[in-house]
């Protein structure tokens, strides 16, 4: 970029702000009787932060460039959406890239606790930052959600926890929300049709978390709790539901791994 256009930027002015405490993740580091179906509860709220950056290969350098990629798609006065918000790690990508005047972000999450520490974590970066992107969270199931028109959809590991049966019928109402020129982003794990590539995957993505300090123990009793709850599909089912929905366009943009990250246009 040339220098004399980037010095024209408008960049956030820094000032004093508070830091919000995470624990680190050992909710499977005891041997438990019956391991619950997983749940995005105050326990889980509490660790996620070292938790999802243990356990997804690449996920801070997906985080950061959904906010550097929505800044090509973002149009003035216009909503971007973050599904499944989580404690607002993409929320707080988009409003460090995107400069399009008049954008307002919605962060939308079906769980109170995860809710309650995300609008923490933004009061955190509004303590930070200044002339930062306005944020409205929302506690609402995204199957029931009225879209509002939008010039950019970032769906971050949430596809995957959405009923089978109910996919098509999400993608197909973001579409139909999205204006012209907008993007869905979608971060999803993927499975694979060839056995051969889905076991080596899964072997490398479970070496992955050991190498990241989780023991047999923990990478044992999370997968039985999430094996129900999170049902992953393949590339060429995200790529044909997309465009089941109206999407002309899908394309791959980041892969580690069995983690992926598409762009799909409208």
């Amino acid at each position: 970029m040339d220098g004399a256009l980037l010095a024209k930027m408008p960049r956030p002015a820094i000032r004093r702000g508070s830091h919000v405490k995470h624990s680190p993740d050992r909710l499977f580091a005891r041997p438990l009787a019956e391991v619950p179906d997983f749940t995005f509860n105050e326990d889980v709220a509490r660790v996620f932060p070292d938790m999802i950056k243990r356990s997804v290969p690449g996920y801070p350098t997906i985080v950061e460039n959904i906010g550097v990629l929505a800044a090509q798609f973002a149009q003035p006065g216009t909503r971007l959406y973050d599904l499944g918000c989580s404690l607002g790690a993409v929320s707080q990508a988009l409003r460090r890239h995107v400069r399009s005047e008049g954008c307002r972000v919605i962060a939308v999450d079906n769980s109170p606790a995860m809710l309650e520490r995300c609008r923490e974590y933004l009061h955190a970066q509004d303590a930070m930052f200044q002339e930062l992107l306005p944020v409205e969270t929302v506690e609402a199931d995204i199957l029931a959600l009225e879209f509002a028109p939008a010039s950019l959809v970032a769906m971050n590991f949430t596809l995957q926890f959405i009923p089978p049966e109910r996919r098509q019928e999400l993608l197909g109402r973001i579409r139909r929300a999205l204006l012209p020129g907008g993007a869905l982003i979608l971060s999803e794990k993927l499975r694979f049709t060839d056995t051969e590539e889905q076991a080596l995957l899964g072997d490398l993505h479970v070496a992955f978390k050991r190498a990241n300090g989780y023991s047999e123990l923990e990478i044992a009793q999370k997968r039985s709790a999430i094996e129900k709850v999170m049902l992953p599909d393949s590339l060429e089912e995200h790529r044909e539901r997309l465009q089941a929905a109206g999407f002309r366009k899908v394309l791959p943009w980041f892969q580690c791994l069995n983690f992926a990250s598409l762009i799909a246009l409208p």
